[in-house]
């Protein structure tokens, strides 16, 4: 049966506020519900328990609230966990835990399906249904942050704004969500401890520069010359790498915070000594390092796993020019959770 309540969680708390002051009830009391919402995650008026009977109950004849839920996990031999998260509406994204020796590390969704069009991935081979909202966002946040307690005995220590998605196209959603992770009257998260993944939108970059948010920047290049890069991810073909690389120093310059360049290598796609001169060339325009990534393959045979020795050759080169270079060992592809690979092959259609 359809419902005209509105969600609570779309509210601020200036808007709750308003609804108090028109019932006729103190204005402290938005505070409260608020921290509920926010801090303590509540997801029923009944837990309010500092707020009358009469109130919560007034609150549950006004608004809702739309958990998400849980609805398939599944947990890598590597110890890596994957969550089929249902939302209120029957869409299924997925998050993932991925824990090391010295932190827990939530890989969140930020859209339904992705609007992009990376040949490599295949979320984006997904329709894009919608954008989350601000709270089914923070929802996998806590959800996996009890999952690392309950599995691993600490809490979440980083999050990743890598899952299904591109953060930067649900902008507002995104931001809202990170206010609420970090500020202290929601989970009070270090932002150093996030990063916003992005395929590379120029002018939403410099609009997230600007916010003052003090959260880290990724950016999947995968390619620093534009013919390639072009052909990995043909939307790119929009936004010119010297426009990304203005963005990159707009983004410098505001925050002092160095980018992530993450970096697939294929063999025969950007394996080539001409590959790997162009991504030192582009990471000496800017305070960046690379994080080369394995591949884990998403079943249509186009790429494949370049060589050692390419690869090699990568880090050597990087390093040569005193650029920081990380190779990550991809975590969970037995439960197709690694990089690129989240599809909903076990959600719903």
């Amino acid at each position: 049966m359809s419902t005209t309540k509105k969600d609570i969680r779309k509210l601020s708390q200036a808007e709750i506020e308003d609804y108090f002051k028109e019932i006729g009830e103190k204005s402290f009391r938005a505070k409260q519900v608020y921290e509920w919402l926010w801090k303590k995650n509540a997801h029923q008026f009944d837990d309010m328990t500092n707020i009358s009977k009469a109130l919560r109950e007034q609150l549950g004849e006004s608004f809702q609230i739309q958990p998400v839920e849980v609805d398939l996990l599944q947990k890598s031999n590597d110890g890596t966990i994957k969550n089929a998260v249902k939302l209120h509406d029957g869409n299924v994204v997925e998050s993932v835990l991925i824990p090391t020796d010295s932190r827990t590390t939530a890989c969140v969704s930020s859209q339904v399906g992705c609007s992009l069009d990376c040949t490599f991935c295949a979320t984006a081979q997904l329709k894009r249904m919608r954008n989350l909202t601000a709270a089914e966002i923070v929802d996998q946040v806590v959800i996996i942050d009890e999952e690392s307690k309950r599995y691993f005995n600490r809490p979440l220590s980083n999050i990743v704004f890598m899952g299904m998605g591109e953060p930067l196209l649900n902008y507002n959603e995104v931001i809202s969500a990170i206010k609420k992770i970090t500020l202290p009257e929601g989970l009070g998260m270090a932002p150093r401890r996030i990063t916003v993944s992005t395929s590379g939108i120029p002018k939403m970059i410099e609009k997230l520069a600007d916010e003052d948010l003090r959260v880290n920047l990724a950016v999947s290049l995968h390619s620093a010359r534009e013919e390639v890069r072009n052909v990995i991810m043909p939307f790119s073909v929009k936004f010119p790498l010297t426009d990304l690389m203005d963005s990159l120093q707009y983004w410098y310059q505001q925050t002092g915070l160095r980018i992530t360049f993450e970096y697939i290598v294929w063999g025969g796609v950007n394996d080539k000594k001409e590959d790997i001169d162009a991504l030192v060339k582009f990471c000496r325009k800017i305070p960046s390092k690379v994080n080369i990534i394995e591949y884990n393959s998403i079943d249509d045979g186009i790429y494949k796993q370049a060589s050692e020795e390419a690869v090699n050759n990568y880090i050597k080169a990087l390093e040569s020019n005193n650029i920081v270079v990380n190779v990550r060992r991809s975590r969970g592809k037995d439960i197709d959770a690694a990089c690129g690979q989240l599809a909903n092959k076990t959600g719903n259609d």
